[in-house]
């Protein structure tokens, strides 16, 4: 295996313990993953901490047209020296040939535009259901393989929420198997198929903290080809709205607390439903419009009056 160009974004100890690495990687439930400390050399992590961008400069604004709580930006190129260098070493093949090692998946690509990737902020208040990723790239015909995500938060508390989890089935049980608080300078690389079902609870700082937020780097790989009986049809991320909570039970008083949270997630499933009619409505739309809808409109109009 090529050796990583000097100097080196990496953490010396992850190329030397690669070998056990994989290995926990292949033993972990519920699907395979691995979870790296110092992953990157710490001063090239304070430097993506550094020249991490404002909130207002990512893609900040709700599909209701209005600022929401979540920013992402996919162009790191444009941020800076440090995410220059991260993007021309992710794409190298020393740092493939490495993912590789540690996954077993052989074959790797980088994405060039970052499609759903790049930097990702949330303030306090979100979260993330759980979900499986959309399984082929949007604009080219490879499979979706390894997500790499590495946190940029310092002194993270867990119980301030944004832990990142890992379920094994999100419709069976509302528990996570795996949670891992979001700290700085730690990766987790986890294999993305039809069962690596995650994302991470809610947000919740207390006042004193309020000016903080939920950092994270998310880098996606993709091969041309993966085995026949992991294949399933293209489809978008599927989301599973999260369920009760287990305190939620016969015989208790409910409290503020407990109210708050069954709005909350009343509110987050009815936001869903509404956004699935308008995405229903939009298809509908466009496939009423132009030459080919106005064909099947009068295909559909012939089929029902010769069922008449």
């Amino acid at each position: 295996m090529h050796k990583l160009t000097a100097p080196s974004i990496l953490s010396p100890k992850v190329i030397a313990n690669s070998d056990s690495l994989a290995q926990r990687f292949n033993l972990a439930a519920p699907f395979p993953h691995i979870v790296m400390d110092d992953f990157f050399a710490q001063e090239f992590a304070e430097r993506l901490s550094t020249e991490f961008p404002a909130f207002e400069r990512g893609n900040h604004v709700g599909d209701n047209g209005l600022p929401g709580g979540k920013s992402t930006l996919e162009k790191i190129r444009d941020l800076g020296p440090a995410y220059r260098q991260l993007d021309e070493t992710i794409k190298s093949p020393a740092f493939l040939e490495l993912l590789s090692k540690i996954t077993g998946i052989g074959g790797l690509l980088y994405d060039p535009w970052y499609l759903g990737g790049g930097t990702h902020e949330n303030h306090t208040g979100m979260s993330l259901d759980p979900h499986v990723d959309f399984n082929y790239h949007p604009s080219e015909r490879w499979h979706r393989r390894l997500n790499l995500l590495v946190y940029l938060n310092r002194d993270w508390d867990e119980h301030w929420g944004g832990c990142f989890e890992l379920f094994s089935d999100p419709h069976a049980s509302p528990q996570p198997e795996v949670s891992i608080p979001p700290a700085f300078n730690r990766c987790v690389i986890f294999e993305t198929s039809e069962r690596s079902w995650h994302g991470f609870n809610a947000i919740q700082l207390p006042a004193d903290q309020a000016n903080r937020s939920r950092r994270s780097i998310a880098l996606y790989f993709y091969t041309r080809d993966r085995p026949q009986d992991e294949i399933a049809d293209r489809h978008t991320t599927l989301y599973v709205k999260r369920q009760l909570p287990e305190r939620i039970a016969a015989g208790r008083v409910l409290d503020g607390a407990d109210v708050s949270e069954l709005q909350s997630l009343i509110r987050q499933r009815d936001d869903h439903i509404r956004s699935l009619y308008a995405e229903n409505t939009a298809l509908r739309k466009a496939q009423d419009q132009g030459l080919t809808g106005h064909l099947l409109y009068l295909a559909k109009r012939a089929f029902v009056r010769f069922r008449r």
